[in-house]
């Protein structure tokens, strides 16, 4: 028998899975990051565009490896830019992919995505353009509701996402969210993914802790 951890795990993701099919997202739950870097790689046909926003669950997993690995694919990775203006380039190339892979700061357990960027790039592609938007969402970001979603994505994610950059916010010097309006400030763009009315949205949840 599962450990009552593992228990918990399931029935949560059971949970979740129902109340995103209510939003018109499909979903499945993986115990592991091996088993959703399998699920995620089986899913993009041969002769798909693929890319990714900045998450750190996408590139801790190995997925961006494990892309390039299946081949046949079209692999737009920022990560190996040459100047600024290349990377600029591949953020367009986003909204006419045919996948789009990101994680998640927060997931109410009522369904609701909740992201906040800096610059975006992130949340303009999840809202439109690429046919497809595919989530990887570890349970350790699942939140009571979409108040604490939107508090863990501020409190939580964001000051550590902020130990990544040359920046200098409140957040950064204590670790504690201010509400600022620095010139720094990663949280420009708050988004709320409530419903998905055309189906372009698929979220993998991970029984693993994943990013931040």
């Amino acid at each position: 028998m599962s450990n009552p951890i593992e228990i918990r795990k399931s029935l949560l993701a059971e949970h979740i899975i129902k109340q995103l099919r209510r939003r018109q997202m499909d979903a499945c739950y993986c115990p592991t990051a091996a088993e959703a870097v399998k699920c995620i790689t089986d899913m993009i046909p041969e002769g798909s565009s693929v890319t990714w926003g900045g998450s750190m669950t996408i590139r801790n997993i190995g997925l961006p490896e494990a892309l390039r690995k299946k081949g046949g694919l079209e692999v737009f990775d920022r990560d190996l830019a040459e100047s600024r203006e290349e990377a600029q380039d591949i953020y367009r190339k986003a909204f006419h992919a045919d996948y789009y892979l990101s994680s998640a700061n927060a997931l109410s357990e009522d369904g609701v995505i909740v992201n906040i960027d800096g610059t975006g790039n992130r949340v303009a592609a999840i809202t439109f353009g690429p046919k497809k938007v595919v989530f990887v969402i570890g349970l350790n970001k699942v939140a009571q509701n979409v108040d604490a979603a939107l508090a863990r994505a501020r409190s939580t994610a964001a000051p550590i996402n902020t130990a990544r950059f040359d920046i200098q916010t409140p957040c950064k010097v204590d670790g504690v969210c201010h509400n600022c309006n620095s010139k720094d400030c990663i949280c420009n763009f708050v988004h709320f993914l409530r419903n998905s009315p055309q189906g372009r949205h698929f979220v993998v949840l991970v029984g693993e802790d994943l990013g931040y």
